[in-house]
């Protein structure tokens, strides 16, 4: 049995994909949405959650938006990957103990490497400082940019991210900035992410305005759940190449399958139910 922690997460498909592939490998699986928003808990209680889920039987978690690094204390061991991002989408109970990965990084590097194989990565915007923003930011530094700038609405943040970055990739410029520059900033980028909960389906508005587009940047987004959304939409109309998050959800979720059942998924097979799916 495997939950997934977070807020707002009515609309996730990744309990179809982990409980479709599971039937597939001829094993049962069952995949409980635990909504803070239902629920009408905070983020933190994401510990509580934690501490109590071997209990009712869960054998393993996926952590969302807003919990990625909020759950880092109530773990007791972190991946090296985890430590060095700070923030964890995957929690494996093992032996009594919760054990903390981060499968996001490796699924957008592996999504960007086959959605958008030839583009430009030297100079990047970056929208998001917090879990989904850490992954993004380390894939996108492994993956060849060497001038990232980060904004978000909490500098601090973006602060110590930006400051985390510059210490595992040398010779990189990485800096923070905050949203009122992203006008001058994508002026100058190859590219635009966006790995904020704006444009979901309980945060529709895009994360930035769509005039401030420009046709010669390459534009992705992490959120899958609507799959073109806002941001994309008006990319894709002044001529922008896009890369939408279904590669990321499903590379994560095939990562996060193993890690928690030992099974070994099909890939492929995962990304043809998640396309059947997501146009639904």
């Amino acid at each position: 049995m495997v939950g997934l922690i977070g807020s707002g997460i009515g609309p996730s498909l990744t309990p179809a994909m982990h409980e479709t592939e599971a039937a597939e490998l001829g094993r049962r699986l069952v995949y409980r949405r635990i909504d803070l928003d239902t629920w009408g808990l905070s983020a933190s209680s994401v510990g509580e959650l934690v501490r109590s889920a071997p209990r009712y039987g869960f054998d393993g978690l996926n952590i969302t938006h807003p919990c990625k690094q909020l759950v880092l204390p109530h773990l007791d061991e972190l991946t090296l990957d985890a430590a060095a991002l700070g923030a964890v989408n995957t929690v494996v109970f093992d032996g009594g103990r919760a054990v903390g990965h981060n499968t996001d990084w490796s699924a957008f590097a592996r999504s960007l490497e086959r959605g958008l194989p030839t583009v430009p990565r030297e100079r990047v915007v970056l929208l998001g400082a917090g879990g989904a923003g850490a992954a993004v930011a380390h894939a996108l530094m492994t993956s060849g940019t060497r001038d990232l700038t980060v904004v978000d609405t909490d500098r601090d943040r973006a602060e110590g991210l930006t400051r985390d970055l510059r210490g595992r990739f040398a010779g990189a410029r990485c800096r923070a900035a905050p949203p009122s520059a992203v006008d001058t900033l994508l002026s100058r980028a190859d590219g635009l992410v966006n790995a904020t909960p704006a444009g979901m389906a309980h945060h529709p508005a895009p994360p930035v305005a769509p005039e401030l587009l420009r046709p010669h940047l390459w534009v992705a987004d992490v959120v899958y759940r609507p799959l073109r959304t806002e941001l994309l939409a008006g990319a894709e109309r002044i001529g922008c190449a896009t890369l939408d998050g279904g590669g990321m959800a499903v590379f994560q979720a095939a990562q996060a399958l193993e890690l928690i059942t030992g099974l070994v998924p099909d890939h492929g097979r995962m990304a043809a139910h998640f396309a059947a799916v997501a146009r639904d």
